[in-house]
């Protein structure tokens, strides 16, 4: 028996794939994915339209998909991350729906709950056999976790897997089993590896991050957390990975080891686990070829489901066993509420992903970020959108000072005994419109065309067109 089919078009009119269906993708191959738009051609030339996709995140290796949503293929959108270029056409009201943002641990959730059913799930295998077992670890393709597609298998009415690396049967090391497949497709290729790269993925050497980063490190030393059984996650920014190295010393000369790194893995974090910081790492996704050679390879490293990493009505979610994560922030205000959907002028260029899932479940939760970007300040008064609420951000790290949120003064007590430079947001934000100026208000248009759904399944903001 074989679950092997000619094409992707055989396989979408198998799955009997018609108007008003949702379909949806993964995005563990990031910029370098093949899929979405091999996919959504055929389901174009099959003359299928009023689709809903459903993707974990669109890079702007899926701008084509802005064709189809003008020609009416494609009239729902549903993700937890669109990159700038998608992003900008997006801003200037291209859908007549709104986007729908999710978290990566609401997106599996509502799917799991039956509120975003999926008919069709396209997986983007870099191993499979002909029955659909599949991997993302080996291959030409080899991405590494395929975290994200998980619950697209689980859930989804059809599923198909589409690989670059067809294997014999049984493929033993398989991350989704066959158990869940429909259909299987072999094609040339299903992207570059090389667009998996995330960030910067390198330690910055700009001083003012290194400066940010060394209070960073300094912030989770003196919280009480940084203790035998420590868990972390931390993203691929430059200062981020800084934070991480400060920390992986503190670490090696205390003799603390960490129970786990968790989330999208690095390079840095590979090497802070073979330096012993910590016993496991928990991957949800790779974001470097390192990341992707060590899951293949090191047994403590370890895949996991977006809805294991942070679902928030499974039985549990491994973020809420997390003590510290440092994030990012295009802006914050002075509520602590911070914004990674939009740019300064209001254009969608990012979006939460594991954002404010981890900042609801960490004990923990640290925003890392300069003062200002290109003479726009960081902190304001009101952020043009609510990605995670301010009640779940503790502190705020800048080379101009540390804020810590008035609902920690506990947090804040430790941080003031221990010597580090404390600030009131309010105090940083007005010291930083002295070198900045006062940044004119952000003119917004009246269309509402995105809307920022919280990880529990609640309308949590909406995001305006952008006046040009």
């Amino acid at each position: 028996m074989s679950k092997l089919v000619k094409s992707i078009r055989e396989a979408v009119e198998l799955c009997a794939l018609k108007d008003g269906m949702s379909v949806s993708f993964h995005h563990h191959l990031r910029n370098g994915d093949y899929v979405l738009n091999m996919v959504m051609e055929e389901i174009a030339a099959a003359g299928v339209k009023d689709l809903t996709v459903n993707a974990s995140s669109l890079f702007d290796a899926h701008a084509p998909l802005l064709e189809h949503i003008e020609n009416q293929v494609v009239t729902g959108l549903s993700a937890d991350y669109i990159a700038a270029g998608v992003g900008r056409a997006l801003s200037q009201g291209i859908m007549d729906k709104p986007v729908q943002f999710r978290t990566h641990g609401g997106r599996p959730n509502d799917i799991r709950l039956g509120r975003t059913p999926i008919d069709v799930a396209f997986i983007a295998a870099p191993t499979a056999d002909p029955m659909g077992n599949c991997s993302g670890k080996y291959g030409k393709s080899a991405c590494g976790s395929l975290g994200y597609a998980f619950a697209d298998a689980m859930f989804a009415k059809k599923v198909v897997v589409i690989t670059d690396n067809l294997v014999d049967y049984p493929l033993a090391d398989y991350s989704i089993s066959e158990n869940f497949v429909d259909y299987v497709v072999s094609v040339d290729a299903i992207g570059d590896p090389k667009g998996i790269v995330s960030g910067t993925t390198r330690i910055t050497r700009d001083p003012v991050g290194l400066v940010m980063a060394s209070h960073a490190a300094r912030v989770i030393e003196a919280s009480g957390l940084l203790k035998e059984g420590f868990s972390f996650q931390t993203g691929a920014g430059g200062a981020s990975l800084a934070a991480a190295k400060f920390l992986k010393e503190i670490m090696l000369k205390k003799g603390i080891q960490g129970s786990f790194g968790l989330g999208g893995i690095t390079a840095y974090m590979v090497d802070m686990l073979r330096a012993g910081c910590f016993r496991t790492l928990l991957d949800v996704q790779c974001f470097d070829l390192d990341a992707v050679k060590s899951l293949r390879e090191d047994p403590r490293h370890r895949e996991i489901s977006a809805l294991q990493y942070a679902a928030p009505t499974g039985r549990s979610a491994v973020v809420d066993s997390l003590d510290v994560v440092i994030l990012g922030a295009t802006e914050i205000d002075t509520d602590f509420n911070v914004n990674v959907h939009t740019d300064s002028n209001g254009y969608i260029m990012g979006g939460s992903g594991g954002h404010s899932d981890t900042a609801a479940g960490a004990k923990l939760s640290m925003i890392i970020a300069p003062m200002f970007r290109a003479r726009l300040p960081i902190v304001t008064d009101r952020v043009k959108c609510i990605s995670t609420p301010g009640q779940d951000i503790d502190v705020l790290v800048t080379q101009g000072g540390i804020a810590v949120n008035p609902r920690r003064q506990d947090l804040r007590e430790k941080l003031a005994a221990a010597g580090l430079p404390l600030v009131d947001i309010a105090e940083l934000k007005e010291k930083t419109e002295r070198i900045t100026g006062k940044p004119a208000p952000c003119p917004k248009g009246d269309r509402v065309v995105a809307e920022v759904i919280g990880r529990n399944g609640d309308l949590q903001d909406v995001i305006y067109n952008v006046k040009e």
